[in-house]
């Protein structure tokens, strides 16, 4: 089983999208056993899949030691893609309950999904360096980073790579990929944000990218991935070969 923790420093980057239909190609088009954790109170990935937010037991109550996690997984649309949804209650979950008096509380997620039966585990990660953050970069092996060409997402990259590599003197973790979404091929400054980018994490950065597609918008709206909603549109075209890029460098 691989964890990938999908991150951002700022919002604004089609991270949770980019969970969403990462998690969702693997499952359809490449038969993997798939698990999708809401790990952001915004709840967005959620929403993306359909359920209604705060309807259903998250990974707090899980954390906080109330629930088993096979207690607040729930099935999706496709029978290879699980989603544990997300709720209000994650945002000061570090600090409530029996949270609070534990020292090493950021290590328990990555307890708690160690004995599942997945190919691949995404997890969803708010866009700041939290502990909700820093929790799922300790239980995952990878770390999948999105951002868009311009100027406040590519400076966040640098906190975002100092925490990551921080994470990565106590925690095996490396970065699969720097993912980057609103893509305009003839941006003008797009070799100026490469080159940060590179800079930053080098030889992360993914061939494939995501075009703008107003039909990422559409999809949410019926709570399913684009390759049921819009299966011709480009940035369906462009998540897909974004999987296959992923999956060749997980081998």
């Amino acid at each position: 089983m691989r964890t990938i923790a999908v991150s951002s420093f700022k919002g604004g980057t089609a991270k949770t999208s980019t969970a969403l239909h990462v998690g969702a190609a693997l499952a359809i088009f490449h038969k993997k056993k798939v698990l999708l954790i809401d790990f952001d109170a915004q709840a967005n990935l959620t929403s993306g899949l359909g359920y209604d937010p705060d309807s259903a037991d998250s990974l707090a109550a899980v954390l906080q030691g109330e629930k088993k996690i096979k207690d607040v997984i729930l099935k999706t649309y496709h029978p290879n893609l699980d989603l544990v949804p997300a709720d209000t209650w994650l945002e000061r979950v570090e600090v409530t309950g029996a949270l609070a008096a534990d020292r090493y509380s950021h290590e328990r997620l990555r307890e708690i999904i160690k004995p599942l039966k997945y190919d691949v585990v995404i997890i969803d990660t708010p866009p700041s360096l939290c502990w909700l953050t820093e929790s799922a970069m300790i239980a995952a092996h990878h770390s999948l980073v999105c951002a868009t060409p311009e100027f406040y997402s590519v400076k966040g990259l640098e906190r975002l790579g100092e925490f990551i590599e921080s994470i990565g003197q106590r925690h095996p973790m490396d970065v699969l990929g720097v993912v980057l979404s609103f893509w305009n091929s003839r941006g003008k400054s797009n070799k100026a944000f490469l080159d940060i980018i590179e800079r930053v994490f080098p030889g992360k950065i993914l061939k494939s990218r995501i075009r703008r597609d107003i039909k990422v918008s559409e999809a949410c709206i019926y709570g399913r991935p684009l390759f049921d909603t819009s299966p011709e549109s480009r940035a369906a075209d462009d998540y897909r070969a974004v999987t296959k890029e992923l999956l060749q460098r997980l081998k």
